[in-house]
C-alpha cells in the first residue's frame, strides 16, 4: 500500500447517512477475486440507469466532482454486510479519505487494512463540509502526521485515530507488513522450536 502522510484533494459531497456496503458495491459485482476493478461499480444503482447510461441526478456524475479523491458523508457510513469490496470500490475509483459523522465498525477497520483513512469529524463541520462542496469545489488537506483537517474556506479541525492505525498508514503497511517487521523473530522462535 502506499503510506499516507498528507493528502490534499477535492470533496465529493454524498449528503446520506446509514449508506450500506451494498450501496457503496452492489452484490451482482462481488465476483473479482482481485481488489481492482471495483471504482466502475461504486455506487452503481445511484450513478447508473438500468440501461447502463450514467443518471444525470446523481452527484457523483457531475463533471465537477470528476477529479475528487475525499469523500465526505453522514453518519454511520459502511454499515451492512461486511464485504471488504466497498473500501476496494471507494480506493479504486480514486477516494483517499472518508469523512463522516461516523462510520460502521467493520468498515472503518476494512479503510485502515486498504490504505483509506477514515476521519470522523463532528457533525456541524462535516455538515458545513457538505454544504460547501455542493455549492463550489473545496479542496481540503489532510495532515495524518498532525491529526488535522484543513478546508480551503476555513476549516480547521482535529481528527482522533489510534496509534496503531495511524503507523500502519503512514508506513503503507497492511497486516501482512505488520506481522513480516516480525521476521527475524518468527524465525528464530520456529527454529528453536524446531530443536
Amino acid at each position: 500500500m502506499e503510506p499516507i502522510k498528507q493528502h490534499k484533494g477535492l470533496i465529493y459531497p454524498l449528503d446520506r447517512s446509514n449508506i450500506d456496503t451494498d450501496q457503496i458495491i452492489p452484490k451482482q459485482f462481488l465476483k473479482r477475486i482481485e481488489r481492482q476493478g471495483f471504482g466502475q461499480f461504486l455506487f452503481y444503482n445511484w450513478r447508473f440507469n438500468d440501461d447502463g447510461t450514467e443518471r444525470e441526478d446523481f452527484s457523483l456524475n457531475d463533471p465537477m466532482y470528476k477529479d475528487a479523491s475525499v469523500l465526505v458523508a453522514g453518519e454511520n457510513f459502511g454499515c451492512g454486510s461486511s464485504r471488504e469490496h466497498a473500501p476496494w470500490a471507494i480506493q479504486d475509483y480514486g477516494f483517499k479519505v472518508v469523512i463522516a459523522t461516523s462510520f460502521a465498525d467493520i468498515f472503518y477497520n476494512n479503510c485502515f487494512k486498504n490504505g483509506i483513512l477514515p476521519i470522523v469529524l463532528p457533525r456541524h463541520e462535516v455538515n458545513d463540509l457538505l454544504e460547501q462542496a455542493k455549492e463550489e469545489k473545496v479542496t481540503i488537506d489532510v495532515d495524518l502526521v498532525n491529526q488535522q483537517v484543513k478546508s480551503d474556506h476555513g476549516l480547521v479541525s482535529a481528527f482522533d485515530i489510534q496509534p496503531y492505525h495511524k503507523d500502519m498508514l503512514l508506513n503503507g503497511w497492511d497486516e501482512i507488513s505488520v506481522t513480516l517487521n516480525y521476521a527475524d523473530a518468527i524465525d528464530q522462535y520456529e527454529t528453536e522450536k524446531a530443536k
